[in-house]
């Protein structure tokens, strides 16, 4: 069922998954070699070449990795999570292509790809929302080691879900059967129009690469800082604030894509200094802030409330329909 849906990172070719080492065919290899990428015990496939590494170990760290868990854990952004989720759950419905047999041409499955996934708050949740296959990619190794773990222990992972036809059945909902891809978002290891939607989370935005995979009018979500996004944190660690301008990437898109719908959601938050401390590690204000100022703000917040509002924006976009 999934032997066209993915493709050899390194010739192109078709890439067929199995339990143990996936293959591809070599169908488009000169020298119809047969490219092996083992499953690594945790249940994830490292799809991404050595050539396509921009650095050593590319991607979000450990540390960044482990602090996001405890502060996406806690809630803190779960009204964004709640939102994404309930947008991507209204697309795949009002096309009737959950509940629509007739949508649903022999049966074939409704596939969706998670871009730049890290650890996989956001999509854990997604899975839920009525797609078959999710397709969780991170060019981060250490983030998707940690998807893949969470997913094997929820029973959600690809090989679990396929000896149970696919899905898995709780409490009468859908699970897709997730595929965490240490991958290049430049290089997709997918074949062409082979994904139903997209969804980018904090992620580069790829108009080409994104066009490439997704089907004829499949969908693009998109979440950003919105203006004003952690303002009174921002406000203590730089001199020079420079505001969020979300909107900038959108011409890029337009000749794919058409914009549906704008959403903004925003949460005031309290935080103690752990929080606040995993908050800078897991932003780019980790390396960017100057370390007497991320020093100072935490022995402030160590002896006083410290409260800040965390601003979203989301993007919902169509692909253009080509005569």
């Amino acid at each position: 069922m999934l032997v066209s849906l993915f493709i050899c990172p390194l010739c192109q070719s078709s890439l067929q998954p199995a339990l143990d080492t996936w293959r591809c065919d070599g169908s488009l290899n000169p020298k119809k070699i047969n490219h092996p990428f083992d499953v690594a015990r945790q249940g994830y496939v490292n799809l991404l070449p050595v050539q396509q590494k921009n650095s050593k170990d590319p991607g979000d760290s450990q540390a960044s990795i482990e602090a996001r868990k405890r502060f996406l854990n806690a809630g803190h952004y779960q009204s964004l999570q709640v939102l994404i989720c309930q947008k991507m759950t209204e697309l795949l419905a009002q096309n009737k292509l959950v509940n629509n047999p007739i949508a649903k041409p022999n049966n074939k499955p409704i596939p969706w790809l998670d871009i730049g996934c890290g650890e996989g708050y956001y999509t854990q949740t997604m899975a839920q929302t009525g797609m078959d296959i999710l397709l969780a990619a991170d060019i981060s190794k250490p983030a998707v080691v940690e998807l893949a773990k969470a997913s094997k222990a929820e029973g959600s992972l690809w090989y679990q879900q396929n000896q149970h036809d696919g899905l898995k059945i709780a409490d009468g909902s859908k699970t897709a059967a997730i595929y965490p891809l240490v991958t290049s978002a430049a290089n997709l290891p997918l074949r062409a129009h082979s994904v139903t939607g997209i969804s980018s989370i904090f992620s580069p935005i790829l108009p080409e690469a994104f066009n490439k995979v997704l089907s004829a009018e499949g969908y693009l979500i998109i979440a950003k800082p919105d203006v004003g996004h952690l303002a009174t944190m921002r406000d203590a660690l730089f001199d020079d604030v420079r505001e969020h301008d979300s909107d900038k990437f959108l011409h890029e898109l337009a000749p794919y894509f058409t914009l549906m719908n704008t959403y903004h959601v925003s949460t005031e938050m309290t935080l103690a200094v752990d929080d606040l401390a995993d908050l800078m590690t897991m932003t780019p204000y980790a390396y960017r802030a100057r370390s007497d100022k991320r020093q100072a703000l935490l022995a402030k917040v160590a002896t006083e409330i410290f409260i800040t509002e965390a601003k979203f924006v989301v993007y919902v976009l169509q692909k253009i329909a080509v005569a």
